[in-house]
């Protein structure tokens, strides 16, 4: 277990821990390459193709996996969690490489494959970590710790997008490859030096498999309907979501029409990105111990609103205060939502009921970023990203309406 706990309810009685240490050096190291090949993957489809749609659609095929996040969640209740952390990172290592084969347009269909893969292994390793994690790491420190997790995963948006673009625009898509390939082994090996004590799961018949993994998965819902502590943080995440991915599929037309640069300008918005979302993460801990969470969600949730509706604005210097207000705010929910799953549902539906909750939030961002992608070519930009502000900030008033006067 975790001795997180003897070391104070902050940020330092976790990095004190060298279990916790490690996972959050897991997280560095995977999310660099992650955010690295995110970045590059739309510079590639969009270099290959000239289509800002096609580029959208690489965002998109990482998040469609989402739609079947509580059956792949429930994956993470059959089987011990770190082993199958190993498994997955150990798994994308080997698959990525073949993206070295994607060197024209008719091509792309690759790229779109592996990320897709990409996606479904990021969801079943999401709600394994979240389980193994909310089950060695002491209640009080959940805030500070996926706060912490925020600023690891984030962080990295500081200097992984300038490495992608920067080994994109001189090599081309395939040694970021091999470098998220490499990141993912790394990963693997750091989860296998975790000591952490896990129950083995309960057996389960295998002429019943099918009954018991779609019962497991309903069984997700209906956790999160009946703990209303977690419900209205779940649902504005879901709502917060649905407006990052129409913001998310406009970012290469926000640089292509508003800002006239080449693709490669997103890989700076992003990293100022990360560093609105390093801050925050630090402050999350603090934050939560102070505030209600809903009255912590409902900011962030406003300042991202703001921040989208100033995209509309045809000046450098605006779209790089923007960016450092979405990584300031978009984070602040779903820390607040993920907290409260981790504090309020128990350990053994914890898997398939954080796969449930990631499902509701990250859905609509995929379907957001399908949309989006049409969106952008017949909507006025400008007008498309102002919508998206305003129910940014009735989606942070809906929320604070509801907000008790202490936190639960």
């Amino acid at each position: 277990m975790m001795g997180a706990r003897a070391g104070g309810v902050g940020a330092g009685g976790v990095l004190r821990d060298r279990t916790a240490g490690l996972y959050l050096s897991a997280v560095v190291v995977s999310g660099f390459g992650t955010s690295a090949m995110w970045l590059a993957a739309g510079v590639w489809a969009k270099s290959l193709t000239g289509s800002d749609s096609l580029a959208a659609l690489t965002v998109f095929a990482m998040w469609a996996p989402t739609l079947v996040g509580p059956l792949l969640g429930t994956v993470a209740d059959r089987v011990r969690r770190r082993p199958l952390l190993i498994g997955c990172n150990l798994g994308m290592a080997a698959l990525l490489p073949l993206l070295l084969a994607v060197d024209s347009a008719d091509r792309v269909w690759i790229l779109y494959g592996v990320l897709f893969v990409y996606g479904a292994s990021g969801v079943v390793q999401d709600a394994a970590e979240t389980a193994l994690v909310a089950t060695a790491v002491d209640k009080r420190l959940l805030g500070s710790f996926n706060g912490l997790r925020m600023t690891a995963n984030e962080g990295m948006k500081l200097l992984a997008p300038l490495v992608g673009a920067g080994l994109f625009a001189r090599y081309g898509g395939g040694p970021v490859a091999l470098l998220d390939a490499a990141t993912f082994a790394l990963a693997a090996g750091l989860f296998a030096l975790m000591r952490v004590r896990e129950e083995p799961p309960a057996p389960r018949a295998s002429a019943r498999l099918t009954r018991t993994v779609l019962a497991g998965t309903a069984e997700g819902f209906r956790r999160l309907r009946a703990a209303p502590a977690v419900r209205p943080l779940v649902l504005a995440a879901g709502v917060t979501m649905l407006l990052s991915g129409i913001n998310g599929a406009a970012i290469y037309a926000v640089v292509d029409r508003n800002l006239g640069h080449s693709p490669a300008f997103v890989g700076p918005l992003y990293a100022v990105q990360g560093a609105g979302s390093v801050v925050i993460g630090l402050l999350a801990g603090p934050l939560l111990r102070r505030l209600p969470e809903r009255v912590f969600a409902a900011a962030g949730i406003a300042l991202f609103a703001l921040s989208v509706g100033a995209r509309a604005l045809p000046y450098d210097t605006v779209a790089l205060a923007s960016a450092a207000g979405v990584g300031l705010g978009l984070p602040c929910v779903l820390i607040a939502a993920l907290t409260a799953v981790q504090r309020e549902i128990p350990d053994p539906v914890l898997g398939r009921t954080a796969a449930t909750a990631s499902t509701l939030i990250y859905v609509p961002n995929a379907v957001a970023l399908g949309l989006g992608a049409g969106l952008i070519a017949f909507v006025d930009l400008a007008v498309l990203l102002l919508t998206t502000g305003a129910a940014g900030l009735l989606t942070a008033l809906a929320l604070l309406r509801g907000a008790p006067g202490r936190r639960p």
